[in-house]
């Protein structure tokens, strides 16, 4: 056998083989950029979830519109009585008022 016969045919097909090679490698680059966007895109993505779960979260422990409106109603209560309290005070005020101006004469008269 002749080697001289199939060194042109050996030549061809590794000179093939060569050429997709390199066609594989330049098709592929765009794969591995569309990989590198895909990945960014996918770490973003777990990022924003973490944080909306995050959110939702704080969000089950804020009271209702209901609630708050009768937390609301129940502090203007609160405010009511406290103002009724304050009014009724008075007179125990004056009361003590009198008696610390009646104990400072006392000691006044005395003293003297």
């Amino acid at each position: 056998m002749d080697l001289s016969i199939i060194m042109p045919w050996i030549g061809a097909a590794l000179s093939i083989i060569a050429l997709g090679t390199q066609l594989k490698a330049i098709m592929s680059s765009g794969e591995k950029k569309l990989d590198e966007r895909l990945t960014k895109a996918e770490n973003t993505l777990v990022g924003y979830d973490r944080r909306i779960q995050t959110v939702e979260g704080e969000i089950k422990h804020l009271p209702t519109r209901e609630a708050q409106h009768q937390i609301e109603i129940s502090l203007e209560k609160i405010n009511g009585r406290l103002d009724t309290l304050a009014e009724s005070l008075k007179p125990i005020k004056h009361n003590g008022e009198m008696l610390n101006e009646l104990l400072r004469e006392q000691v006044k008269a005395a003293s003297k």
